[in-house]
């Protein structure tokens, strides 16, 4: 069978978030797949898509390693959605400069959408998020996606109030 021809990782950034968009390596690619992530500074690693390498070697080499499948092309559970946005939401926080590396079989579907999200939560207008994506990752998301995003609704969860109770600065920063 010959290899798939994937896109190259590209790396999103908005305020003080940064994303590392990819596909998903093999045993055989595993070792330039982590050479990648050190050199983006990437501290954790979120997979969405069926396992295809061990994730012990990654966190040998001191990355956080998160599973959350889900299928492809389809959107994430509510769960998997308050999970990412926790996760955003505390690494942003507690390690600035930091960048969360997501993937899924060729980064093109389940895991733009992960990154539109936290975009979306910050303040971002949804069109202009898919739009900001696609200009990095050309081919990203699918119309199923594309609806789910359209009809999100943020809660603005990456935003946090003032003392007086108003939100006020959107994104952590």
């Amino acid at each position: 069978m010959a290899p798939m021809n994937h896109p190259a990782p590209v790396e999103v950034a908005y305020r003080n978030m940064r994303f590392l968009i990819t596909h998903n390596p093999t045993r055989a690619t595993l070792n330039g797949f982590i050479e990648e992530l050190k050199k983006h500074g990437v501290t954790t690693i979120v997979r969405v898509c069926e396992a295809t390498y061990d994730p012990a070697l990654v966190e040998k080499e001191g990355i956080q390693f998160l599973d959350w499948p889900f299928d492809d092309g389809s959107s994430p559970s509510n769960e998997i959605v308050d999970d990412w946005l926790s996760l955003v939401n505390i690494k942003f926080r507690e390690e600035p400069g930091c960048c969360i590396a997501v993937h899924c079989v060729a980064g093109l579907g389940r895991t733009p959408v992960l990154v539109a999200l936290a975009l979306i939560e910050s303040g971002m207008k949804n069109e202009d998020a898919v739009q900001f994506i696609r200009e990095k990752r050309r081919g990203a998301f699918n119309s199923k996606q594309l609806l789910y995003l359209e009809k999100y609704h943020s809660k603005m969860r990456l935003c946090f109030q003032d003392c007086s109770g108003h939100r006020n600065i959107c994104c952590i920063q």
